[in-house]
């Protein structure tokens, strides 16, 4: 069961950041452990169980990120993350399709939904889904800003792809994007209350998942029926 993280969890990933190798790390693999790997599974399985017993139909299944970096892409970087994130999702976990995700790093933690798939076909269907009924998508942003500040992240189009006005140009002209809250240490982080903080704001959410999803799930329709596959 969750009990919340504490500084000592940013403490731990700032120490990590400045000392990223492997004889560090193993000479503090026991205070990972205590103040951010085990609270970090906890919160992700309790998390998980609040999103299942809401919405049984969804199949919702989690994934939670490892703190080792693949060593095929370290790129000059040290073998270890400095932050850690998982995902609340429908299906395969390799799929890009919308889901659910919560971060922590040295200095935040957010959390919010998103697509990650800039395939060219998927960006392309979202926008012909908005053009087709912008009153429903207008309607799906203002339900969100309605319920206090929020963070929209993702690539924007070097061009614009459309005007849709102020207040749906910010998502319409990226390649994907991501919606949700980030906050600084404190408050909910440091106690049990945050898996259900995180679960109240997945549900205001999830008419937008709907959307995506119902977005992506044509995307999958049409390249499954495209010459040589399926």
């Amino acid at each position: 069961m969750f009990q919340g993280f504490s500084q000592q969890t940013g403490d731990f990933l700032w120490s990590l950041a400045l000392n990223n190798d492997r004889t560090w790390f193993k000479a503090n693999k026991q205070t990972f452990e205590d103040v951010l790997n085990q609270p970090f599974r906890a919160l992700a399985a309790d998390t998980l169980a609040r999103m299942q017993a809401l919405y049984p139909s969804q199949d919702f299944q989690s994934h939670v990120s490892r703190i080792y970096r693949d060593a095929r892409r370290l790129f000059g970087r040290g073998p270890f993350k400095d932050h850690l994130w998982f995902t609340i999702h429908s299906g395969d976990r390799h799929a890009v399709g919308p889901m659910f995700w919560f971060e922590v790093d040295r200095v935040s933690w957010s959390y919010g939904m998103g697509i990650w798939d800039d395939s060219t076909d998927v960006p392309a269907a979202f926008r012909a889904a908005v053009d087709a009924d912008p009153a429903r998508f207008e309607a799906l942003v203002r339900d969100i800003a309605g319920y206090g500040p929020y963070k929209l992240w993702g690539p924007e189009y070097k061009r614009p792809k459309g005007d849709r006005g102020e207040l749906l140009n910010p998502w319409y002209n990226r390649k994907h994007f991501s919606v949700g809250y980030e906050h600084g240490y404190g408050g909910p982080l440091f106690d049990e209350t945050l898996p259900d903080v995180l679960v109240r704001d997945f549900q205001r959410l999830m008419p937008m998942y709907h959307f995506l999803k119902e977005v992506y799930n044509a995307v999958l329709i049409e390249r499954a029926g495209r010459p040589g596959k399926g």
